[in-house]
């Protein structure tokens, strides 16, 4: 993953006389190929997957579409009880490859700033708790998970950025550079499976790592966060060609806001701002939105069943995020 580092006052403000550009609306044209090979045939594959981008006010999904190879004998698609676009698979042919094609045209606009600027956000981050009349889906994106996460070691971590009274974006903002500057991305250092108190001792893993950190972090002290997962539009090094293929899914957090959301038809009761810890930035049109839940649990990309004699697979996976020019 790309760094980036931004200005937590006004984070999406270009800089006078440094030629960066105003954030305006990207669109990207979305390839995920995942495949497995075997080395005995498979008789049944069934498989579940999140690889749809959502539709967002700030995002709009333009074309989308999964294709698998072999062609399954029974394929749906639904939405789950978090509003994601998931589908279901089940190949009955003999096989010994498993191809999971997912393309989309995707239109992302820049977050609004007056976004960091309501009363929810620049209140006491205490303020910010979801009461007891909360919807039960936001109280329990408060809550732990099973097996807890939330270990003493999260708390004392939690307690050097969320001080009292300290207004909720300046702590999520500062809370994003610590985990980015504490931790070291290391590909292959973690598991599904890592535990947050794992990756605190050994202060290093990946994306979803970081995000569980956060996550952990804003549950410690009864805030709501929700684990989100799509894409992010990288630049090649200066002078180098991108390269097809090259990208990776990526994952990132958010924190719930209270308050009317700037800008919505509909008045609500609150707002998600999303930020990602790997990079030290909020969230912005550089990030396609695909799924979100309490945890990578809720959404991984592609997960499934065999049934085979096959004593060995392999795993291969390619994303890219191409930029396109809008019609």
């Amino acid at each position: 993953m790309t760094s980036a580092h931004e200005n937590a006052a006004a984070p999406f403000a270009p800089v006078a006389g440094t030629g960066v550009q105003a954030p305006h609306t990207r669109r990207y044209q979305v390839m995920h190929r995942t495949s497995y090979s075997y080395n005995d045939e498979v008789s049944s594959s069934y498989g579940r997957c999140y690889l749809r981008p959502r539709d967002l006010p700030h995002q709009r999904v333009l074309t989308a579409g999964v294709m698998i190879k072999p062609e399954p004998n029974d394929r749906s698609t639904g939405v789950d009880v978090y509003g994601n676009s998931d589908a279901y698979f089940h190949v009955r042919s003999d096989h010994t490859e498993l191809v999971v094609v997912a393309e989309s045209l995707v239109e992302v606009d820049p977050v609004d700033p007056a976004l960091f600027v309501t009363p929810g956000a620049t209140g006491p981050w205490e303020q910010a708790r979801p009461g007891p009349l909360g919807s039960a889906v936001l109280r329990e994106f408060a809550m732990d998970l099973y097996p807890p996460e939330i270990t003493p070691a999260v708390r004392a971590y939690a307690s050097r950025v969320f001080v009292p009274g300290r207004p909720l974006a300046e702590a999520v903002r500062d809370l994003t550079t610590r985990i980015f500057h504490d931790f070291t991305y290391e590909s292959g250092s973690t598991a599904i499976s890592t535990k947050v108190d794992t990756v605190l001792e050994r202060r290093k893993g990946v994306c979803q790592d970081f995000a569980r950190v956060a996550l952990a972090c804003l549950r410690s002290v009864g805030l709501a966060g929700r684990y989100e997962s799509g894409y992010l539009a990288t630049d090649p090094p200066p002078g180098r060609e991108r390269i097809y293929g090259a990208d990776a899914s990526h994952a990132w957090a958010a924190v719930w806001v209270p308050g009317e959301t700037p800008g919505a038809e509909t008045p609500g009761p609150g707002y998600w701002l999303a930020f990602d810890p790997t990079n030290d930035k909020w969230v912005d049109e550089r990030h396609v939105t695909v799924a979100w839940g309490r945890d990578y649990d809720d959404v991984p990309p592609l997960r499934g069943v065999i049934y085979t004699d096959s004593t060995r697979s392999e795993i291969s996976v390619s994303v890219d995020v191409c930029p396109v020019d809008p019609v």
